[in-house]
């Protein structure tokens, strides 16, 4: 299986709350050009998850748009900023049990992207995502295991 961990764009930094937080039109730029990537990589989705804030739900559609699949988006109430690692590896190693090949995203939040990326790689990687970063990881679901493959920001395309 192979995971992608995506951090929102850049977002807005005053909104009546967290979770109405809007893109910014950088932020705009910055999915679609994370989007753009993909599409160089040649990479389709099973399935993609995001978080319910605005900011994140934005970034998927972008990224969902740019790559032109069929991939309906999943929104996951757990994949907010505060949230568990430990309960997202669970369900995607239930929910893709039979799929061990899927290719999955993930669109949510500093610190649980990080989190994520520890989560699947066993505690060997926690990087500090800019906004728009993409992670790659390389995960078997028989054992549990993953590997950090790549870790790509709009600043480094």
């Amino acid at each position: 299986m192979r995971i992608f961990v995506m951090r929102h764009g850049q977002a807005q930094s005053m909104a009546p709350s967290d979770q109405c937080r809007e893109l910014t039109f950088l932020g705009k730029r910055e999915a679609e050009n994370m989007a753009s990537r993909l599409v160089d990589k040649k990479v389709h989705f099973d399935a993609i998850f995001v978080s319910p804030y605005v900011r994140a739900q934005q970034t998927a559609k972008i990224v969902k748009n740019g790559l032109a699949t069929a991939t309906s988006l999943t929104t996951l109430e757990f994949i907010t900023p505060e949230d568990s690692a430990d309960k997202m590896r669970n369900y995607l190693e239930l929910t893709f049990i039979d799929n061990a090949q899927a290719n999955i995203l993930i669109v949510s939040h500093m610190p649980l992207v990080s989190y994520l990326v520890a989560e699947f790689t066993c505690g060997q990687h926690a990087p500090l995502f800019e906004t728009a970063s993409i992670a790659e990881i390389s995960y078997n679901i028989s054992t549990m295991r993953g590997q950090l493959i790549a870790h790509t920001s709009p600043a480094s395309l």
